[in-house]
C-alpha cells in the first residue's frame, strides 16, 4: 500500500472497504525514514502539559506527507487528551497552516477554518480561546507538566453511585462494596431546557440512596460528556440548555450542588466521565490494570485506567478522533471531518457497510432499528450480514495498532450494542486473527475481550461509587 509517497504493507483491508487506509500502520512506516525532530505540546486546564516527540522529512518533496502526518498526530492528540493550546516546535510552515485551518468566528464575522468544530469545542470546554503556537526555539516550547488521577477502587464506606445515562438514571447505595439498595428511574434530561430540573431529579436519587445507608461518606457519578473537575462542560444531557453565561454556571454546578443537599453538606463527590467510569469497573473485575473500554453503540466511547490503576483526566473522545487516512471516508455530520472512529466503531458503522454487503435498510427505520435488523440477519447467519461484522473486526484491529500508540493497553475491554449477538462474537474473532497476522507482538501483549461475567458484576453505578477516597 502506498500513500503520500509512503510505502507500508497491510495484508488485511475490510472486505467491504477496500479503500480503508489504516493511520497506524501509515504512521509507522513514515517515521522510520525521518529524521528531522518535531515536538508538539497540548497544554489543558490547570496548567497541565502533555509533550510528544516525533519526526518529519523537511523536505520538498515530503511536504505534504509531514503536513498530513503533523495534522492527523496533532488531531489525535486533542480528542485523546484535549486542550486549548497547541505548541509546535520544529516545523514553522506545518505550524502556519495550522493556524489558517483552527480557525473559528462564534457569530459569523470571518470564514471558519477547515477544523472550526476543534476549535469550538475546546473553546466552549475550557471557555477560553483556542490556539496553534509556532515555537521558534526550544527556549519557547514549554516543560512536561502531566500526571494521572488517583481515583476509584474505594469500597469501604457506605457510598452513592450514580449513573446519569440519556434515557434512564441508575443509583445505588453500596457498603463496603456490596450495593444494599439499587433503582433505576427514566428521565427526560436531553430535553428539558430547565437546568432545575436535573438538579431536582439528581438531588432525588441521592436522597432516595442515602435514605438505605446509616450515613453517606462519599458520592461518585458516572455521565456523558467532558468534565472539568466535577463540572460538566460539555454534555449531551444538558443539549437544550441555554448558552446563557448564569445559566451555564448552573449547569457547570449542578453535581456539587446536589452533594451538598446530602447529609450535612460536607459529603466528598467526584464526577467522571461514562467511558472512564467503564474502564475503572472493568479494572475492578479483571483485577488489572492498562484497561481501555471501547463501547460502540449510538457513537464510540472510550476509557481508560493506566497501569498505576488511574484515570488520566484526559478527554479519551476518540469518536472524533481520525483512524483512516482515505479522502473516500465517510464524513461525520458533526465534526465535517472524515475517517474519524464513530464512523467505524459504533451502528453508524453497520449502516454504512450494508449496501456495500447487498443490504438494503428501510430509510424510514431509526439508526437502532437499521443496526437491530441487520444482527437480526446475523443471528439468521446470513453471509451478507456477516461480511458486514467482519469488515468492523479488520477496522478495529489496525485502529488498535494506533491507539496502542498513544495508550498503554493491556486489556482491551470492547462493549455496547455493536458487540451483542453473533455480530459481536464475529467482530471479536476477525480482529483477533488480524492481530495476530498483522501485529503479534500486540496480539500476545493485550487481551482483547468482551466483558466477562466478573466484569459485568461491577456495574457502572457501583464503580461510580467508588470514586470518591
Amino acid at each position: 500500500m502506498e500513500y503520500l509517497g509512503i510505502q507500508f504493507e497491510v495484508k488485511h483491508l475490510p472486505e467491504l472497504d477496500p479503500d480503508f487506509i489504516p493511520l497506524g500502520p501509515w504512521m509507522e512506516a513514515y517515521l522510520q525514514n525521518a529524521t528531522r525532530p518535531l515536538s508538539i505540546a497540548v497544554e489543558r486546564e490547570g496548567g497541565k502539559i502533555t509533550v510528544r516527540r516525533a519526526r518529519i522529512y523537511g523536505t520538498p518533496e515530503m511536504a505534504e506527507a509531514d503536513y498530513r502526518f503533523v495534522e492527523r498526530y496533532v488531531k489525535f492528540l486533542l480528542w485523546s487528551i484535549g486542550g486549548f493550546k497547541v505548541y509546535v516546535l520544529g516545523a514553522s510552515d506545518i505550524a502556519r497552516r495550522l493556524q489558517e485551518e483552527y480557525v473559528y468566528f462564534e457569530n459569523g464575522e470571518g470564514e471558519n477554518g477547515k477544523r472550526w468544530f476543534d476549535v469550538q469545542f475546546m473553546s466552549d470546554v475550557y471557555e477560553r480561546g483556542f490556539e496553534i503556537v509556532d515555537c521558534l526555539s526550544p527556549a519557547d516550547f514549554p516543560h512536561e507538566n502531566d500526571a494521572s488521577v488517583s481515583v476509584g477502587g474505594h469500597m469501604e464506606g457506605c457510598r452513592i453511585g450514580f449513573d446519569a445515562g440519556g434515557s434512564d438514571r441508575k443509583v445505588s447505595a453500596v457498603i463496603d462494596g456490596k450495593t444494599v439498595y439499587s433503582e433505576e428511574v427514566v428521565w427526560h434530561p436531553k430535553t428539558m431546557s430547565d437546568p432545575q430540573y436535573h438538579y431536582d431529579e439528581i438531588v432525588t436519587a441521592f436522597r432516595t440512596a442515602a435514605s438505605k445507608m446509616p450515613r453517606v461518606d462519599g458520592i461518585g457519578v458516572s455521565s456523558a460528556g467532558v468534565f472539568i473537575g466535577n463540572a460538566p462542560m460539555v454534555s449531551s444531557l444538558f443539549i437544550k440548555v441555554p448558552r446563557e453565561k448564569e445559566v451555564r454556571k448552573l449547569v457547570h454546578t449542578v453535581f456539587d450542588r446536589a452533594a451538598a443537599a446530602i447529609g450535612d453538606g460536607t459529603v466528598p463527590i467526584v464526577v467522571a466521565n461514562d467511558g472512564d467510569v467503564t474502564a475503572l469497573a472493568g479494572a475492578m473485575g479483571l483485577g488489572a490494570t492498562g484497561v481501555m473500554g471501547m463501547a460502540m453503540g449510538t457513537s464510540e466511547a472510550v476509557g481508560y485506567v493506566d497501569r498505576k490503576g488511574n484515570v488520566l483526566g484526559w478527554f479519551n473522545e476518540l469518536a472524533f478522533a481520525p483512524v483512516d487516512l482515505s479522502e473516500k471516508a465517510m464524513m461525520d455530520e458533526w465534526s465535517y471531518d472524515i475517517g474519524v472512529g464513530c464512523k467505524y466503531f459504533s451502528q453508524d458503522a453497520v449502516i454504512k457497510l450494508a449496501p456495500a454487503a447487498g443490504i438494503a435498510l428501510d430509510e424510514s427505520l431509526t439508526p437502532a432499528e437499521k443496526l437491530k435488523a441487520v444482527q437480526t440477519l446475523m443471528e439468521q447467519d446470513d453471509v451478507r450480514a456477516k461480511r458486514i461484522f467482519d469488515s468492523i473486526g479488520v477496522y478495529l484491529a489496525h485502529t488498535i495498532q494506533l491507539y496502542s500508540r498513544f495508550y498503554e493497553i493491556d486489556h482491551l475491554i470492547v462493549l455496547g450494542r455493536v458487540m451483542s449477538g453473533k455480530g459481536g462474537d464475529a467482530i471479536l474473532a476477525v480482529c483477533k486473527a488480524v492481530l495476530e497476522d498483522e501485529y503479534p507482538a500486540l496480539a500476545r501483549s493485550m487481551v482483547v475481550m468482551l466483558p466477562d461475567e466478573k466484569t459485568r458484576r461491577v456495574g457502572q453505578a457501583v464503580a461510580a461509587a467508588s470514586l470518591p477516597e
